[in-house]
């Protein structure tokens, strides 16, 4: 493995399948998260506040993880 770079292809696959799933799953795990939190508290506006959090998040771990190369 000469330059630090892992030269086998199926671990490349696997981080960019975890990188391409990341946003969309953080931004479905926040607005579950929020939907949850609206019916117990009888309210109509966390879970897109919890959906745009998410997201957010989600966007840094991928530029964190695009940053690992």
């Amino acid at each position: 493995m000469s330059g630090g770079r892992n030269q086998n292809p199926w671990s490349q696959v696997v981080r960019y399948v975890s990188l391409a799933t990341m946003l969309p799953l953080s931004g479905l795990g926040g607005y579950v998260i929020g939907y949850a939190i609206d019916k117990a508290l009888n309210t109509h506006f966390l879970a897109i506040v919890f959906l745009i959090a998410g997201t957010i998040g989600g966007f840094i771990q991928l530029i964190h993880g695009l940053g690992k190369e």
